[in-house]
């Protein structure tokens, strides 16, 4: 259930889910002829921490609205020289080391979705097509963010560590995010917006001067420059993906993610389950 409510030309849609409410309202407009849907993942203020964001209730309401693609955005640090703060990556794997969130919409069904690739490589080639405003911005092709609990950040031994395993980035919200949207064929790509480096650099190798008050107001004005760039970006995207809509509709692998992960006998689901969730899996069901 969901009510839409009119204000300075846009609607606003205040989503009831079985899994809650999201994390605030979802702003509707459009760019380039397409409808687009806005929804803070943190809500207004960015008050709620990464582990108490209701990804299940934000992904089942963008469902439930018609939204096929999601374009994500998160502040990171980095694991390695290359990516420098202010830069764009557009990630293409992910390491889940998160542990309080729930990864499923489906507790009372054995659902195995396919996730080699979590990052939809149809979004993720727009992404890398679409320009920027600012011909300096850099953008990497590719990157493995490694979605840590939180809130508290890592200790070096830990941003070592994930260095060995292969990580390139750090943050707290692309999980399970990005496997909710897989789950509700939704395909989903994700830029990272790098703030500054983690702590695996030796103090030596950080660079001089500055107390953490000067530390913390860099990272933000990082943040802010790369937010802007990730802006203009997106709409740049949505133009693309205005012209290639065919292409999205007809050849996003995740928009069939569900089509051979039900390993449940369909008869044996409890039918009320089924109803539940309708929006994710009915199409699934006679």
């Amino acid at each position: 259930m969901h009510e839409a409510l009119a204000q300075g030309g846009q609607l606003r849609h205040e989503v009831q889910t079985p899994f809650g409410n999201p994390s605030g309202v979802i702003i509707q407009s459009e760019w380039s002829g397409v409808p687009v849907y806005l929804l803070q993942r943190h809500g207004p203020g960015h008050i709620i921490p990464p582990s108490q964001i209701p990804f299940q209730a934000n992904i089942f309401a963008l469902k439930e609205l018609g939204c096929t693609h999601i374009l994500a955005c998160g502040a990171v640090g980095s694991l390695r020289d290359e990516f420098k703060p202010r830069d764009l990556v557009i990630v293409d794997q992910v390491i889940d080391k998160t542990s309080r969130r729930i990864g499923t919409f489906f507790d009372q069904a054995a659902v195995h979705v396919e996730f080699s690739e979590p990052f939809c490589p149809v979004l993720r080639q727009i992404l890398l097509q679409a320009g920027t405003a600012d011909a300096d911005v850099r953008k990497h092709d590719g990157g493995c963010y490694v979605c840590m609990e939180g809130p508290a950040l890592s200790t070096r031994a830990e941003s070592l560590m994930h260095r060995l395993w292969g990580g390139d980035l750090i943050g707290m919200t692309a999980m399970p995010e990005a496997k909710l949207a897989r789950e509700a064929e939704m395909s989903y790509a994700l830029i990272a917006l790098v703030t500054d480096y983690d702590c695996w650099r030796s103090p030596e190798s950080k660079p001089p001067g500055g107390d953490s008050q000067t530390l913390l107001q860099e990272i933000i004005s990082n943040l802010q420059a790369a937010s802007h760039n990730a802006v203009n970006l997106i709409k740049q995207a949505v133009q693309l993906m205005a012209e290639r809509r065919d292409d999205l509709m007809q050849n996003c692998p995740a928009h069939q993610a569900l089509k051979l992960a039900i390993w449940s006998d369909k008869a044996k689901i409890d039918a009320e389950q089924v109803q539940r969730l309708a929006p994710l899996w009915g199409k699934y069901f006679p």
